[in-house]
């Protein structure tokens, strides 16, 4: 099946120099304005964490991580996934406090992923987090944190336009986000798959936040899944934005208000995964010896892509393809890197 499709008609909007010049000022703005809006400072990363740990992202349950020996270590290797584990764990070893966090360049490989326009075998992420109180596990604290995120993502924007005056024809960020939970979008367009209620709803709002992803919806089925051993089901949510290029929605964002001890522990039941409970994060984590924390993970290249004006991830990262995408680019007469 062939998934990369190009749209007719498509120009990339900067050559592949100018391209290379805008994500290195793109990186190093965004940094900047989401480590102030959250006050969030820069820590070094794994690439790779122990399989026994619990610590990989095991995403929606099937996905197979890249794993190796190590000479000398009698645990297996295995690469990231994301780090929204780690994460947590970090916070406590660092001795960080409420209202600080922590963010990093994470990289990743998922070999499953079905390679597209957006996907990638290799991923890159602004992965961040931080200490919360529990009066902060609210809604309104989830929608703040999302709007100083596209507050961040605007400035970026602007910035990269007055250097680059080329990008000033794509869409700008809009001011203000909305906020729909996925059972409000499936009783919007309950005939409709995940995707097709996403690319409906984002289409008349091009800034959408998506409450609610990992539960069942009243249709028995969840939106999309989601890992139960990190977001709370009912406090994390995608961002959305409107990709004018392809002309469909694209997820920049998954975060969430992480899991609380009570609510852990009801997802592992929900998900059939009370085996996870004797694996050291998650022991830590039910006996109430992990902060409470938010976080997400924000998709470098797919932000670049937005940004930019791009129609391919891989015009702004380097990654292996598939024939029929490397046939589709290739005819289009799109350069991937």
């Amino acid at each position: 099946m062939d998934r990369s499709r190009i749209p007719q008609g498509y120009t990339p909007l900067l050559n592949i120099y100018e391209t290379q010049k805008a994500i290195g000022l793109l990186h190093r703005l965004f940094e900047d304005r989401l480590s102030g809006a959250l006050r969030l400072h820069r820590v070094s990363a794994p690439l790779f964490v122990a399989k026994s740990s619990g610590l990989n992202d095991d995403l929606n349950g099937v996905e197979r991580p890249v794993a190796f020996d190590i000479r000398g270590v009698s645990d297996t290797a295995v690469v990231v996934h994301s780090l929204a584990k780690w994460k947590r764990l970090a916070l406590k070893r660092y001795q960080f406090h409420p209202g600080e966090g922590l963010y990093t360049d994470m990289n990743a490989i998922r070999r499953d992923e079905d390679l597209d326009n957006l996907h990638s075998a290799y991923v890159d992420q602004w992965d961040w987090e931080k200490i919360i109180t529990a009066e902060d596990r609210n809604l309104d604290y989830l929608k703040n944190t999302v709007r100083a995120i596209v507050g961040a993502l605007r400035d970026t924007q602007a910035f990269l336009c007055s250097v680059f005056p080329q990008l000033s024809v794509l869409p700008e960020l809009p001011g203000e986000v909305t906020f729909v939970t996925s059972q409000e979008l499936e009783d919007l367009y309950p005939d409709f798959t995940a995707k097709e209620r996403e690319n409906a709803f984002v289409r008349e709002h091009p800034a959408t936040f998506l409450i609610g992803i990992g539960g069942k919806l009243r249709s028995g089925k969840p939106h999309d899944g989601r890992a139960p051993d990190y977001d709370d089901w009912n406090l994390n949510g995608d961002l959305l934005c409107w990709d004018s290029v392809n002309g469909h929605a694209v997820e920049l964002s998954s975060m969430g208000i992480r899991v609380s001890p009570e609510s852990l522990d009801r997802q592992l039941t929900l998900a059939g995964c009370d085996d996870r409970r004797e694996l050291p994060f998650h022991k830590m984590l039910l006996e109430g010896q992990l902060p409470l924390t938010m976080g997400g993970g924000i998709g470098q290249s797919r932000v670049s892509m937005l940004l930019l004006g791009k129609s391919h991830i891989g015009e702004v990262q380097v990654s292996l393809w598939d024939d029929s995408s490397l046939t589709a680019c290739d005819a289009a007469g799109v350069m991937l890197l």
